[in-house]
């Protein structure tokens, strides 16, 4: 009797795309399995044959084929992904239509991107020809650093730091912010959260260096400087303890902390009039309890979109959404998916391509 366990020989990849591709085998799920999980391996030949018969399939394996396609893109590919994309707009597949597929026909068929940010990925290419005029309402404000710099161009200074400040501005109004800062931003308890520490800040501040603008970035090293000191000697600040609070709590009222100064230290060109009070901006809408059905019913009467939030998460009364102060981190734990904030749920989420 054998002591080891004999390893099992692989089957010849034309006998799983056989197997694949026969439907009545018995073997599909197997050999779909077994395709993908070598697929990266396999000849260049194999891979094509793997593709073109991935694309004729169901939407599931159509969209592991897309996400393959987009690097491992051959011309011939061309006519299959334009009849898929020109019949059935899915996101997946608009990703290797706007990544490989000529400039003409992108600028002929631009009214068909119709996700969030296709414009953002069109325009990376778009842009390269100068005389292309970029639409700059289309994209966010670090989106419209990223493709003047990727596509070579350059803006005035004064334009520049216009950009950053209304990015500071618009994260001092963000209700959300708490879910903006920066991944690689140190935000422990007992550390100072700047405005730097928030993500489209950075980004900014980034792609502003990038375009050689280092007088500009001195200086907003510099005003970043400020608010910190002003954030550590304020009096909100003197009053937090590290002790008797979970790190959630302190990050959420530190960035209360920062919002404020950060705001109170922008220059008035930047202000605008229609701006609430600094109170009333710092008025926490992030958590509540809904204690009552009726409350329930009149948000998602008030709002479709967070009716369909409801299904999708199965909401009940009683189920955190919004509230002057977050629950405790340990509520927010018993809950798991279910305590969300509403205001935190993009209820059209958009798949970001991996450009």
């Amino acid at each position: 009797m054998a002591y080891y366990k004999e390893r099992k020989r692989n089957t010849p990849i034309a006998t799983l795309i056989r197997n694949y591709v026969n439907k009545k085998s018995g073997l599909v799920t197997d050999s779909r399995e077994e395709i993908q999980r070598r697929f990266d391996y396999l000849d260049w030949k194999d891979q094509k044959k793997i593709l073109s018969v991935f694309l004729d399939s169901g939407k599931t394996d159509r969209q592991w084929a897309y996400s393959k396609v987009l690097d491992y893109w051959d011309k011939s590919f061309e006519p299959k992904i334009k009849e898929l994309w020109e019949h059935l707009h899915e996101d997946k597949c608009s990703w290797v239509v706007i990544r490989h597929f000529p400039i003409d026909y992108i600028s002929q068929n631009l009214d068909e991107f119709t996700s969030e940010r296709d414009y953002f990925f069109i325009c990376l290419r778009l842009a390269e020809d100068k005389d292309y005029i970029i639409e700059r309402d289309k994209l966010s404000k670090t989106d419209y650093l990223a493709v003047i710099y990727h596509t070579g161009r350059s803006i005035d200074e004064k334009e520049a730091e216009d950009i950053l400040f209304d990015t500071v501005h618009d994260i001092c109004l963000d209700c959300d912010s708490i879910l903006a800062l920066d991944r690689y931003a140190d935000v422990s308890k007992g550390t100072i959260i700047s405005p730097r520490c928030f993500h489209s800040v950075s980004l900014a501040l980034y792609y502003i260096r990038m375009l050689g603008y280092n007088s500009l970035s001195r200086d907003v090293d510099e005003w970043n400087e400020k608010v910190t000191k002003a954030i550590l000697d304020s009096p909100e600040s003197k009053e937090m303890s590290i002790y008797g609070e979970s790190e959630f709590e302190y990050r959420f009222r530190m960035i209360k902390v920062a919002r404020r100064y950060a705001y109170l230290l922008l220059d008035e060109k930047y202000k605008k009039t229609a701006d609430p009070t600094v109170e009333e901006m710092l008025k926490s809408k992030y958590w509540c309890r809904l204690d009552d059905d009726d409350v329930l019913k009149d948000l998602i009467a008030d709002d479709p979109a967070f009716g369909k939030l409801v299904d999708v998460l199965a909401l009940e009364a009683n189920d955190y959404c919004q509230s002057d102060f977050p629950p405790d981190i340990n509520d927010v734990n018993d809950y798991g998916k279910r305590a969300v904030s509403y205001s935190h749920i993009d209820t059209n989420v958009n798949n970001e391509p991996p450009f």
